[in-house]
């Protein structure tokens, strides 16, 4: 039924880079509104805005300063240490603010699951040796005793070193933006994105660069890096004309999801098939880039999702020209460098899908040769699930955020079980981290899965590559109709 190894599993460092990307996009997403309420108030109110006002505009220096690093280390601290992490993050948060000259994303970042974990360790560390009657005493004396400290060393010692460390990253990319080579950036952004790496970048790096740019200009090419739209559209579009016929099928229903929805990652299988069309990704992002910077133009938050209808909602006055172009050309480019590679491939599906079956076959093979010496050894995890539909009472679609792929796969195979008058299987999306215990199979991107071994070891894991049209999902799927 699991996935069984001998020995504790190792952990690649990109599944590591995964959860760590996961784990800021945790901390960013559920503040993505405020990110955005701050983005529309830059856009109308500051000197070149679209409604420019003197009054209102004061809010936004505030705003950027304190609202959003706060929230920030409030939403860390509270993922490591529940509320009382909440707080103690938030304490030691304003030490960064206040002594630091710039907004404290990054900062943030650290010093809010920093201030969770800290009170979760003393926490702890006493429980069970508090005297009865004292436990109000000290659950608020130990926050206020170590949010004190911690506030001093964040103004002293954290915040001072976070400066350091965001004025190298600024300089060095603004040195990319002087020389003209910030199309470069495409190099690691596009396949990073493609190994699910896409929100430590943009959520790590480009986000917080962009707030701070737009706090002074007024938008940011940052916010468009990596999250232009515009090169995914363009290697859909090209499996659509030319793609295989699984591919050619499932292409044009992942468009209006990825372009409309602002769900990158429905692309992110059709690169991973054909692995060279990464080059089509990669000239496609370079040229959108070239083309931002050619009209000057970018945006005033980060786009999330990234839709064409974000980006031209965070769009400022005056840059519409030159964000529909940076798309549209980035399109076009994916979609040709694409369409040579895809035009000039001589294979048939037919003998991709032996290959794929072959390999699976002999990986079988080599598991039943370690069980029938006594090891029972998986490297991947089971593709059909050993539960009865009887047994299974929650499935758990997972990826990186929690939100976007699974959460379109989830509401899709729960329309699924439905209408083959399945109704006591609750369905849900989750973070990889945040899957409840008592789920009794989990749905997870193939890339994904080593990542969710290691934080589910005993659960039923099911892997595919597509969270809406997948043959595992189908086989899933016949499995708890055929047992109902």
């Amino acid at each position: 039924m699991q996935s069984v190894q001998s020995g504790k599993p190792k952990s690649s460092n990109r599944a590591k880079v995964q959860a760590f990307g996961g784990f800021l996009t945790n901390m960013v997403l559920p503040n993505i509104g405020a990110f955005i309420a701050w983005g529309i108030l830059t856009a109308l109110f500051i000197p070149t805005g679209w409604i420019p006002n003197e009054n209102l505009e004061t809010i936004v220096g505030p705003a950027i300063t304190f609202l959003l690093p706060l929230l920030l280390a409030h939403t860390g601290g509270k993922m490591v240490g529940g509320q009382r992490g909440a707080v103690m993050g938030t304490i030691g948060a304003i030490g960064l603010i206040v002594g630091s000259e710039i907004p404290m994303f990054l900062g943030a970042m650290v010093i809010g699951p920093f201030g969770g974990w800290l009170i979760k360790k003393f926490d702890k560390l006493i429980e069970d040796k508090i005297p009865a009657g004292f436990e109000m005493v000290v659950n608020n004396f130990s926050i206020g005793i170590l949010g004190f400290l911690l506030m001093l060393f964040s103004f002293l010692v954290i915040g001072p070193i976070i400066v350091v460390a965001n004025n190298f990253v600024t300089v060095a990319i603004e040195a990319l933006v002087a020389t003209g080579f910030l199309p470069l950036l495409s190099l690691i952004n596009e396949p990073a994105k493609v190994l699910f790496l896409n929100n430590v970048i943009d959520q790590g790096i480009y986000y917080p660069l962009g707030l701070q740019e737009t706090l002074q200009v007024g938008q940011s090419i940052y916010f468009t890096v990596a999250s232009n739209p515009g090169p995914g559209l363009g290697l859909l579009l090209a499996f659509t004309f030319f793609g295989k016929r699984t591919a050619r099928r499932t292409a044009p229903g992942a468009i209006i999801i990825h372009f409309l929805g602002g769900i990158h990652e429905l692309y992110f299988p059709f690169v991973l098939m054909k692995p060279i069309t990464i080059l089509g990704m990669i000239a496609g992002g370079m040229s959108g880039i070239m083309t931002f910077q050619l009209f000057g133009v970018g945006l005033v938050a980060g786009p999330s999702p990234g839709s064409i209808f974000a980006y031209l909602a965070l769009t400022p006055r005056g840059n519409f020209l030159g964000i529909i172009a940076g798309v549209t050309v980035a399109t076009i480019v994916s979609f040709l460098v694409t369409s040579v590679i895809l035009k000039a491939d001589r294979t048939t599906e037919d003998v991709f899908e032996e290959s794929f079956e072959k390999s699976k076959s002999m990986k079988s093979e080599g598991k039943a040769a370690f069980a029938s010496a006594g090891t029972a050894v998986s490297e991947t995890p089971s593709e059909t699930p050993a539960l009865s539909a009887k047994q299974v009472n929650k499935i758990s679609f997972a990826c990186d955020a929690g939100l976007g792929s699974s959460a379109l796969g989830a509401t899709t195979f729960k329309k699924r079980l439905q209408k083959a008058n399945i109704d006591h299987i609750e369905v849900k999306n989750y973070r990889i981290e945040d899957v409840p215990k008592d789920a009794d199979i989990i749905v997870v991107h193939k890339n994904l899965s080593e990542r969710a071994r290691r934080t589910h070891p005993d659960t039923e894991i099911v892997t595919i590559d597509n969270y809406i049209d997948d043959d595992n999902l189908k086989k899933l799927l016949t499995t708890l109709e055929e047992d109902e």
